[in-house]
């Protein structure tokens, strides 16, 4: 494939993306940076801003302020480190579980339902098939 088929194949993809993208964003009460410090905290436990900021790709100041904002509505709370006071972890709360649930679900009841009804079974079957190379462009992105 030569480089300007590669570009002009990436347009269309993001073209074709971004009606998804913008209803998705839509339905969401919190931002994706926010979001993605919940997920990890969910996935792996407790963890210093520094490491969210790697989890996300956020600048650690990024990272900080929307650890504040997620406590300042009770999604997350700070503990000090019993051994070295001077560390401070992250721990989500039954609140921000609640929250990602609810922004998980909205997510997936939106694909759900445009699955259901917008395609037939030889496009799922199409999507099922094209998963797996999404996920790898995403994973190629992040390891950016």
């Amino acid at each position: 494939m030569t480089e300007k088929h590669a570009e002009d194949l990436a347009l269309e993809f993001l073209s074709a993306l971004r009606p998804l993208s913008l209803s998705l964003r839509a339905r969401r009460t919190l931002s994706e940076g926010k979001v993605g410090i919940l997920r990890h905290l969910a996935a792996h436990g407790p963890a210093m801003v520094s490491e969210l900021a790697a989890a996300i790709h956020v600048s650690a100041q990024g990272a900080s302020l929307g650890v504040r904002d997620l406590e300042t509505v009770g999604c997350v709370e700070r503990r000090s480190d019993e051994t070295d006071r001077r560390r401070v972890w992250i721990a989500i709360t039954d609140s921000g579980r609640e929250a990602l649930a609810t922004e998980s679900s909205a997510s997936a009841n939106l694909l759900r339902t445009a699955v259901a009804h917008t395609l037939d079974d030889e496009e799922r079957a199409t999507l099922a098939a094209a998963i797996p190379v999404l996920a790898k462009l995403g994973a190629s992105i992040l390891d950016e």
